[in-house]
């Protein structure tokens, strides 16, 4: 449950619009999200093998320790808690906080409790009720996981198998009930000929900008277009993070990360069958704000489809925020016994887990929450704000 529950979060109800835009048509689209699932299947056999070579807590700060020392552990190791694991629990947060204003317009990103104070250009700090809101999420899971691993395996699981449901819930309607002619004639009667493109632009200035109405700007925008499938295909491999407290370690690992990788890139590509059932790419492109999950409900359900998605996408991102909080500090755990991290890490509370390590990693991505990239609108030259963790995570991923 670990592996599903990490991986499914907001990614899958929102990506498929930039997707959209940068490979223009239907076949691609589905070809970029079957490639994620290649090479995300295997990177997970590839982390079956090592888990089952290494069966410990820590996961891949282990096997970087083991083949290329203790350096790039430590490295990695920091690296995870300063930006890549916080930096995602913070993002899916705010996620999970961003569709509960679908349902309390209150919790809105503007309703500013501390409004943003410039630090310096092209940067502020802000708390807003969604920040909040936000902040709130990852102290409850944190605390409810300091409770003891059967608590924290409990919510995963209860998350997991509903949010699953869910997502089989709008492949079923996509495919079987809202399914229309218009729709499929609009996506598949030409289904590799880009149109209504994107330009992709370098961030040289000198590089020209490219799209995919030529062969060579598909190929690009089909590689820039991974970042996001890949991003939403991301976290199957926190279940090695927790290595040290899975039974027969050497068989459930490899068997753990090849099933889940494999169960929900399925599912992603069944959603994504589902949403071209329904809407016409244009559609797709441009749905509202990027929420074509909800896009495509609202044909069916009318008015009510944005709620039941927005109901959706919180218990996902609930739930995979669980199974990142519950992994990541095992991370920690482990380079703290091997006196690369706080020693006071490495030791277990009365609940047999590191609530240490948890009680920093929540601090630290409530944290993270709270810093703001300032953006200039180009067309009205109003002034909004991004989040600092974006530019991290994206910094992280280009290293």
């Amino acid at each position: 449950m670990i592996v599903a529950g990490s991986m499914i979060g907001s990614g899958i109800f929102i990506v498929s619009a930039d997707i959209g835009r940068q490979v223009g048509s239907a076949g691609w689209l589905l070809a970029v999200w079957l490639a994620a699932g290649v090479l995300t299947l295997i990177g997970a056999l590839s982390y079956g093998e090592l888990a089952a070579m290494m069966p410990r807590a820590g996961g891949q700060y282990v096997y970087l320790r083991e083949a290329y020392g203790p350096l790039w552990g430590f490295l990695y190791g920091w690296t995870l808690f300063l930006v890549i694991q916080t930096g995602t629990i913070a993002a899916v947060a705010v996620a999970f906080a961003r569709f509960l204003g679908v349902l309390a317009p209150r919790v809105s990103p503007t309703a500013w409790i501390v409004a943003p104070i410039n630090l310096a250009s092209g940067y502020a700090i802000s708390l807003s009720a969604q920040q909040l809101a936000a902040i709130l999420v990852i102290g409850l899971l944190t605390f409810l996981n300091t409770r003891g691993l059967r608590l924290g395996k409990w919510i995963q699981n209860l998350f997991t198998s509903a949010k699953t449901l869910s997502l089989a819930a709008l492949i079923l309607i996509g495919l079987f009930v809202g399914c229309n002619a218009a729709a499929l004639h609009a996506n598949f009667s030409h289904p590799w000929t880009p149109h209504d493109l994107s330009p992709i632009r370098p961030d040289l200035a000198w590089l020209p900008s490219v799209s995919a109405a030529t062969g060579f700007g598909l190929f690009i925008a089909f590689c820039v277009a991974q970042v996001g499938s890949l991003f939403s295909a991301d976290a199957w491999n926190n279940i090695t993070f927790t290595a040290g407290e899975v039974k027969q370690p050497q068989r459930t690992l490899p068997l753990a990360l090849a099933a889940g990788t494999t169960l929900v890139i399925a599912l992603y590509l069944l959603a994504n069958l589902a949403y071209l059932c329904l809407l016409p790419l244009g559609q797709i492109q441009h749905a509202p704000d990027d929420r074509v999950a909800t896009a495509a409900m609202q044909t069916v359900f009318s008015g009510t489809g944005a709620a039941i998605m927005a109901v959706a996408i919180m218990v996902s991102t609930f739930g995979c925020n669980n199974g990142l909080i519950l992994a990541g500090a095992r991370v920690y755990y482990a380079m703290a016994r091997d006196g690369l991290f706080f020693r006071a890490t490495g030791r277990l509370n009365p609940a047999r887990v590191p609530a240490v390590g948890l009680l920093l990693q929540g601090v630290w991505a409530a944290l993270l929450v709270l810093p703001r990239t300032r953006l200039r609108d180009p067309a009205t030259g109003a002034e909004t704000y991004g989040n600092l963790y974006g530019n991290l995570l994206t910094y992280v991923i280009s290293v």
